[in-house]
């Protein structure tokens, strides 16, 4: 039945808010609608304010935590997507990022989502570290009664997939929470069944229905004029490649490219700190070489879906297993009843499965084992105020060799090898507001990201340079060869020269015997570096999370015990202090 428009078009309204209105009263039941009638000559007889007593006290809003454990800064906007629709459900929602989490306070929360991605072989992200320790320790609190619902991202590529989602799972339930829904492990295409689970999940957590069926508003979100609607275009947009220089010596054993990319339309609102996405296509001759080993070569549709939608290198165990599900093969399945999958698949691709148990394939099949192709995020290495409509990034080509194959990195060696001045690119705007420059010009920063990590210090001198900052900075960069590899080199020396850029100490690690890196370049200068901390400067770390972030935190921490001859204990609470305030800052992958 055709819901009944109740307002005439004759009525002061829009269309649009015509169309609004019908829907609210529409649905409203006649006590709804008389408590509105007498709230609306209420507020008119105030002169548009709200009454001092309301003609019916509003129900008062679930309150509903939703904590997020993010790197890349997925689970933070699904966070925040939790919180938009409980609050269009009568919840009264808090977002908390992990790194700001009080685990004391959880036993109070009532109702509590958390979302938590994994970062590499099944740690947590950067900034939960120290929160997720705590609600891991001995000291964590009883959470008797708080009913919880977790939402786990990961990547099947990796042996512990979605690790952290089930270990906060179990520990909640460990605590004495109560679950109010089934936790659910995503792979990277996680978006639409992300928004069904958060969607079951809240109507999950809605308390029970109460007899007055009375609405409850929120004056103060109204009069801030809040839109929950209101978010960044999540669509790729096309761009120009404008300038394509391979910024290593060709004398180098590594290839780094300076990318700089051009709006049509303007360049989106980035900051300093963001990332881009780029949507890459896969290598031409490895999709012909899947195609020839599921036999399915001359499908040219097929070939340009492999080409550009689909993930043709990742393998992992559930790989192996759909493959069997949809082949049936028998020696594949003996890998896996065997227990060596995940040691087999070790440095293999996709194509390798298919080389070592040869089946006939349809195009359905390929469309079930692999998954979509991911875009992939480079940190932004320009400032507007200084490039205009352009986006500047560095991509260092990603080659090796396993098992007797060559491999390379599917949008690095896209970008690298297959794209030159002029081409187009679809690219999305990633921002990441955990990394961000002071907002006070004049606070000093401390930068730490050798290799393609320099990338977002680039960024941040040119914004320095640009509003004239009074505050120093201070850059440590390292790479392979001061001759070959020394990224922006040049453009380093003009800012010293202009005094953008105050300091920089720079550490090439086959440039001598003994190998040196950027940590050891912090060691070097621990009381200077302590003395600027504690002067409050800002310390941020971009590059690899496995060995250099974890290298570089220690030597700090280090710096801390020699400059102030502090123990071990008191030296690390020092470096935690500053990851809470937010004045120590990794952007790491």
């Amino acid at each position: 039945m055709a819901r009944q428009n109740l307002l005439p078009r004759t009525a002061p309204f829009g269309d649009g808010e015509r169309a609004s209105l019908d829907a609210v009263l529409g649905s409203a039941t006649p006590v709804q609608r008389a408590w509105l009638a007498g709230f609306l000559a209420g507020l008119d007889a105030a002169g548009g304010q709200p009454a001092a007593v309301p003609a019916a006290p509003p129900k008062v809003a679930e309150p509903l935590t939703i904590v997020y454990a993010s790197e890349s800064g997925n689970s933070e906007a699904l966070a925040g997507n939790v919180a938009k629709l409980a609050r269009k459900q009568g919840f009264k929602p808090k977002v908390v990022d992990f790194s700001d989490l009080d685990v004391a306070t959880l036993p109070k929360a009532g109702k509590l989502v958390a979302i938590a991605a994994t970062w590499g072989e099944g740690e947590p992200p950067a900034r939960a570290v120290r929160a997720y320790g705590e609600l891991m320790g001995e000291g964590a609190p009883r959470i008797d009664g708080v009913e919880f619902a977790v939402l786990s991202l990961g990547d099947t590529s990796y042996a512990e997939f979605c690790a952290i989602g089930k270990a906060l799972d179990a520990r909640f339930e460990a605590l004495g929470g109560k679950r109010a829904a089934e936790r659910a492990d995503l792979d990277l295409d996680f978006e639409k069944p992300a928004a069904d689970w958060i969607k079951n999940t809240l109507k999950a957590l809605a308390p029970a229905e109460t007899p007055d069926n009375v609405v409850a508003v929120d004056f103060a979100r109204a009069a801030a004029g809040e839109d929950d609607d209101a978010e960044p275009s999540r669509e790729p947009l096309v761009v120009e490649v404008v300038e394509h220089v391979n910024l290593n010596s060709s004398r180098s054993d590594k290839e780094t490219i300076h990318l700089a990319l051009a709006f049509e339309d303007g360049a989106p609102a980035y900051e300093p700190g963001d990332s881009l996405e780029i949507f890459p296509e896969n290598d031409p001759q490895l999709v012909d070489e899947i195609l020839g080993a599921a036999g399915l070569s001359g499908d040219e549709a097929l070939r340009k879906a492999l080409l550009t939608e689909r993930d043709i290198t990742t393998l992992s165990a559930a790989t192996i297993e759909r493959f069997v599900k949809a082949t049936g093969h028998a020696d594949a399945q003996k890998l896996i009843d065997s227990g060596e999958a995940r040691a087999w698949i070790e440095g293999r691709h996709l194509i390798d499965l298919l080389a070592t148990f040869p089946a006939t394939l349809t195009p359905e099949h390929l469309n079930t084992i692999t998954r979509p192709l991911p875009p992939r995020a480079y940190s932004i290495a320009s400032s507007r105020k200084e490039v205009g409509d352009e986006v500047h990034l560095a991509i260092v080509a990603v080659r090796y060799e396993t098992h007797g194959r060559a491999r390379s990195g599917v949008a690095s060696v896209h970008v690298a090898d297959r794209i030159r001045d002029g081409a187009k690119l679809r690219v999305r705007l990633k921002p990441n507001r955990h990394f961000r420059l002071p907002q006070d010009p004049a606070t000093d920063i401390i930068m730490v990201g050798p290799g393609t990590g320099v990338a977002p210090f680039r960024a941040f001198v040119q914004e320095r340079r640009a509003i004239e900052a009074p505050g120093r900075s201070w850059l440590f960069f390292g790479d392979r060869h001061f001759l070959h590899d020394f990224l922006y080199q040049l453009e380093w020396q003009e800012a010293l020269e202009d005094g953008s850029l105050t300091k920089i100490d720079v550490a090439f690690s086959r440039d001598q015997p003994e190998k040196i890196y950027v940590q050891d370049r912090i060691t070097h200068n621990a009381k200077e570096l302590v003395s600027w901390l504690e002067g409050g400067a800002h310390f941020y770390v971009c590059g690899d999370a496995k060995h250099m972030a974890k290298d570089v935190r220690a030597a700090v921490v280090r710096a801390y015990e020699t400059a102030k001859s502090l123990s071990p204990a008191d030296a690390e609470a020092q470096v935690a202090a500053l990851e809470r305030s937010h004045r120590y800052q990794q952007d790491v992958y």
